[in-house]
């Protein structure tokens, strides 16, 4: 499943990749070997926090390749009369009124918007509601939730 990302978040993830792949993966390398230089490896604390550091920079580029691979890139929708992703959806769940970004967390990542996959129970049952229908949803711990669409628009970043 695609993931909506606007230009801008895409072109600043690929640069990130880029980075990542690159000069980042260079400088982990060089911290590694000068680390390992220093002698006996199972007591080196640089080296292990260098090796650290390069499984956590591999995730994050495995992560953003999937991500890029599949993301739907455009701006976000005109047409809000039902929700899809790019919209920024109000709605009550469980009787307390919320605003969130219907999308990827790479795409809001300069604001203090709360983010919501498409996928996750919450997206899957509000994608293509509209403003004024009702859905439930089930937790992973199986719990229902109630959620009615107050409002949604446009996100513009």
């Amino acid at each position: 499943m695609s993931t909506w990302l606007t230009q801008e978040a895409f072109d600043r993830l690929t640069d990130e990749l880029d980075h990542l792949q690159g000069e980042g993966m260079a400088e982990v390398v060089a911290k590694i070997e000068a680390a390992r230089l220093e002698g006996d490896l199972r007591e080196n604390g640089a080296y292990h926090a260098a090796r650290e550091e390069q499984a956590k920079m591999a995730g994050r580029i495995a992560s953003l390749k999937a991500l890029l691979a599949s993301a739907q890139v455009g701006e976000a929708p005109e047409d809000t009369s039902h929700i899809q992703p790019g919209m920024v959806v109000t709605a009550k769940i469980g009787g307390q009124e919320r605003t969130f970004l219907l999308g990827s967390r790479e795409v809001a990542s300069s604001n203090d918007l709360t983010v919501y996959s498409e996928q996750s129970p919450i997206g899957a049952a509000i994608l293509g509601a509209k403003p004024g229908d009702q859905r439930t949803y089930k937790t992973p711990t199986g719990k229902q939730v109630e959620v009615e669409v107050v409002a949604a628009e446009a996100y513009t970043g």
